[in-house]
């Protein structure tokens, strides 16, 4: 068996022994080593050449974000999974450090207290993500060349209503590139799931407005979806779409985790079926696990376009990959051709 190495970084005694706690009960995980602050985590990544790094933000003599840095002028493809609070000063933190190039985050315990529970905690939330950013499990192993969905319905002509974004594990960053090239003047409402708790959600909102012609802000429930704006899922709560005589509006809930998510992309591709039908236009982006697969077999059936992100510029190509994988993807096109393709079509199928 293949083993990934971690090097695990954090200055609390008490949260290095729950990560080395947690990591040493996956049989494919070997602890590396461990350090202290930031400028002992710089210089064991040279020496011990680690394949994942957990790295968290507050420490001394070097912070995480300053260590991060320092870590990608040397080695630029080494996952760094970010230790963070769920807080607002933890959020902004960690959204700085995902800008900066942190591949993934995870948020402690916020019970300590509680030896087995923040061990079973950590361990949940941090072996999935070592496994897909160290490149162990891919969902579609071996499909190098994507199948392409090639016979359409002819309701897939119709014009494009709205456009939906599915993200989880690299999306932020993705959205940061992506959002800020759509015009203000798109034409039809933008709703996002990205996998993001509480906090985090708005503080994303927030970055992702100041940098956009769109307006991004966090979804309100039973609010219209205009055109113009980009709603994005809080979180904690599935979006989803309803259509009645009014309009399309939005709703919000705290039902049941699907894909081990609360808020969904399935969530909010099935409800655009509803809504949307054959003007819906799905876009999914990097993200680890298969949420969005299920949403896109329907979307698909209705006549929706799909549209996928690429292998090789997605942190994770889980979400992206399964669609694509399925064939039900209408393109696979790299992070940077995206909004091109999706100005093009909305403008496109809006002309006809």
């Amino acid at each position: 068996m293949t083993q990934i190495r971690v090097l695990v970084v954090d200055d609390s005694a008490l949260v290095r022994r729950l990560v080395t706690t947690a990591l040493r009960q996956a049989p494919d995980i070997e602890v590396a080593g461990v350090a202290r602050d930031g400028l002992e985590a710089v210089r064991m990544v040279d020496e011990l050449a680690p394949d994942v790094v957990t790295l968290d933000i507050e420490m001394p003599h070097l912070d995480g974000l300053g260590a991060l840095t320092r870590i990608r002028e040397k080695h630029a493809r080494l996952p760094v999974i970010m230790f963070s609070t769920l807080t607002e000063r933890g959020a902004k933190a960690t959204l700085d450090a995902l800008s900066r190039g942190a591949s993934d985050y995870v948020t402690k315990p916020s019970n300590t207290g509680q030896i087995a529970d923040g061990i079973a905690a950590i361990r949940d939330q941090l072996v999935p993500r070592i496994r897909a950013l160290a490149g162990i499990r891919k969902l579609t192993p071996g499909a190098a060349v994507p199948v392409v969905r090639r016979e359409r319905p002819r309701s897939a002509v119709a014009p494009v209503a709205a456009l939906l974004i599915g993200c989880s594990t690299g999306g932020p960053d993705a959205l940061a590139r992506l959002l800020p090239r759509l015009p203000a003047d798109l034409g039809v409402p933008v709703l996002v799931v990205q996998h993001m708790p509480p906090v985090f959600t708005t503080m994303l909102a927030q970055r992702l407005d100041k940098v956009s012609a769109l307006a991004v802000r966090e979804a309100v429930d039973g609010e219209p979806a205009h055109a113009g704006e980009v709603l994005i899922a809080p979180g904690d709560f599935h979006l989803r779409v309803r259509r009645s005589a009014a309009g399309v509006r939005v709703a919000l809930d705290q039902g049941p985790q699907e894909n081990f998510c609360r808020p969904a992309v399935d969530v909010l591709f099935r409800s655009a079926v509803e809504a949307y039908g054959a003007g819906a236009l799905a876009t999914v982006l990097t993200g680890m696990g298969q949420d969005g697969l299920a949403g896109a077999k329907e979307l698909a059936a209705s006549g929706a376009r799909i549209l996928v992100q690429d292998e090789e510029s997605s942190v994770v190509w889980g979400m992206p990959g399964a669609v694509a994988g399925a064939g039900l993807a209408d393109d696979v096109l790299p992070l940077d051709q995206l909004a091109d393709r999706v100005i093009a079509t909305v403008r496109r199928s809006r002309a006809a």
